[in-house]
């Protein structure tokens, strides 16, 4: 005798519940499940025979119905043979069975993995593997906790073969299926490898909006898994916020929702890999000035400071750089820069500068010399320690944010004569004057700028003025057409040259009074009154022939 159909099944049921003489109500909401799930299924064709997923389906919904259909039975009399309780209890259990049911298959109906072939058996190509994740992510979504555990094995094992499997699973909706499955009651287990798949998504730029898309959501259970979560998965949760903290309001609401305490925890007893990561995240918050009086009161300083001594080079370069952002806006309260210093700062930047894994990671304590730099009270400290050197090292290195941080700390370092002359002494000049014709505005701005300060001493502009292209490029600087750059600093450049005759003449015949004309009917500052002394030379070059 053959089996009974999930159809027969399913009428011999509607069949037996109105038959039913207790737990009437309850039974009368199972039949209403029951007609939904018929609905579905006469809406969707089910091939067990060319895909896995079908396949589990019918046998965990032909395994509910026999035996909700024998539970029934059991009811059609007023008092149930295993008793009311019991009964009741099993009730329950198969009202939340077919719970799961209709749930799976709306999501089997949607998801469009029924009508395609098994993706494990067909060879291996772009369109296979698009099956494949779509195949995975539809599982992610269905099924026991077992079966979403060894699903996220095998969807962190493809998300890993190649980015374009990332591409293509957030394509196809994983996104919001993780933030889901973090937003459950799921197992330890499950939400560390939901959070290591969130972390591989936040790893690919192109695919970073989608994470961005869920708000607040993702981040409140990201925080929530730094507080509370393994040590592997915070591990994970801050290589997710990495890139997510980028984003203003996402700053916002990892720092206002215990975020920074979290992560400097893991900044003072994480793994190296996890003070690496929690250290970046809090180097992406303190670009915003909102957020910074958040870390003064987490006491982040000392935290920090501890871990650029002693964490790995990336954590020692993460931990400074959270530091110089804390300093860096110009109206950043001197007492934080001061704290970093009380509590060892200048050692520590200067064994991280010496130690450098590469030339690339001293952007960070070169933009932090000239930051702390900008405090009177440290600036002796800085020059005493030996930066003058080190900053002037490295203003000729290939490295452009190197080479335009430099150029800033040699401005904001050059506070007086003194150290003006010794960093013209220790060839300060030549390097600048060779940025003033680099292909980037910001280098020819930087450069401009630090040698209208060094240029203050006198001397300097004697040294200047022997560089063969230094006029030459401060007057390119001049042209309208070089935008973007504010010419108050060629300008002062040049007025603090002009009053020698050989560089007002030199002035003059590189076009600098085309271009300083130009910049007086745009009202630049300063521009007229050094037009007026580059065209004085030529008055005085008249009146001698007469």
């Amino acid at each position: 005798m053959n089996e009974p159909s999930q159809e027969e099944l399913i009428q011999s049921l509607l069949i037996s519940i109105d038959q039913t003489q207790c737990f009437k109500t309850k039974w009368s909401l199972i039949k209403t499940k029951l007609t939904t799930l018929q609905t579905h299924l006469l809406n969707q064709t089910f091939d067990s025979n060319h895909n896995q997923l079908c396949v589990d389906f019918l046998t965990s919904l032909k395994s509910t119905l026999t035996s909700t259909l024998s539970l029934s039975s059991l009811c059609n009399t007023p008092t149930p043979p295993h008793g009311k309780l019991k009964t009741q209890n099993d009730i329950v259990s198969i009202s939340s069975k077919l719970d799961s049911l209709l749930h799976d298959i709306v999501v089997l109906n949607k998801s469009g993995v029924l009508e395609e072939n098994d993706p494990i058996s067909t060879p291996s190509s772009s369109n296979s593997t698009r099956a494949e994740v779509r195949n995975l992510v539809t599982r992610l979504q269905i099924g026991t906790t077992l079966s979403k555990s060894e699903v996220l094995d095998s969807l962190l094992g493809l998300l890993n073969e190649d980015d374009k499997n990332v591409v293509i699973a957030v394509g196809l909706g994983l996104v919001p299926v993780l933030v889901r499955l973090l937003d459950s009651n799921y197992s330890l287990e499950i939400k560390e490898k939901t959070v290591t798949c969130i972390a591989r998504v936040a790893g690919i730029d192109s695919c970073r909006t989608a994470l961005f898309d869920e708000g607040l959501g993702l981040l409140n259970n990201l925080v929530r898994v730094l507080e509370c979560g393994s040590v592997f998965a915070k591990e994970k949760c801050c290589l997710a916020l990495l890139g997510l903290s980028i984003s203003k309001e996402n700053a916002r609401a990892i720092g206002c929702r215990g975020g920074i305490y979290s992560l400097l925890e893991i900044c003072q007893d994480g793994t190296p890999g996890s003070q690496a990561m929690a250290a970046g995240v809090l180097r992406n918050l303190a670009n915003f000035r909102d957020i910074k009086e958040n870390f003064i009161e987490e006491n982040a300083v000392e935290i920090l400071l501890s871990l650029a001594n002693s964490g790995t080079s990336l954590a020692q370069e993460n931990a400074i750089g959270c530091l110089c952002n804390l300093v860096l806006d110009d109206d950043v309260d001197d007492s934080v820069k001061l704290s970093i210093c009380r509590n060892g700062g200048i050692v520590s930047l200067k064994n991280f500068w010496d130690s450098a894994p590469s030339v690339q990671s001293l952007e960070v304590p070169v933009t932090m010399l000239g930051a702390l730099a900008t405090c009177p009270l440290i600036s002796d400290t800085l020059v005493s320690n030996g930066f003058l050197n080190r900053v002037v090292g490295v203003l000729g290195c290939g490295v452009l944010g190197v080479r335009i941080a430099a150029a800033k700390a040699v401005y904001d370092l050059g506070y007086n004569n003194k150290t003006r002359k010794e960093l013209g002494e220790i060839g300060c000049i030549s390097p600048l004057v060779r940025m003033l014709e680099g292909k980037a505005i910001e280098e020819k701005q930087a450069a401009a700028k630090a040698l209208s300060n060094l240029l203050v001493y006198a001397p300097n502009g004697r040294v200047f003025r022997k560089e063969e292209k230094g006029i030459v490029s401060a007057v390119q600087l001049l042209d309208p057409l070089v935008v973007n750059l504010d010419k108050m600093y060629p300008i002062k450049i040049l007025e603090q040259l002009v009053h020698s005759k050989k560089c007002r003449k030199q002035i003059a015949s590189t076009g600098a009074s085309v271009h300083l004309k130009k910049l007086v009917d745009m009202d630049v500052e300063g521009a007229k009154k050094l037009l007026d002394n580059v065209g004085r030379g030529k008055l005085w070059g008249v009146i001698s022939r007469h």
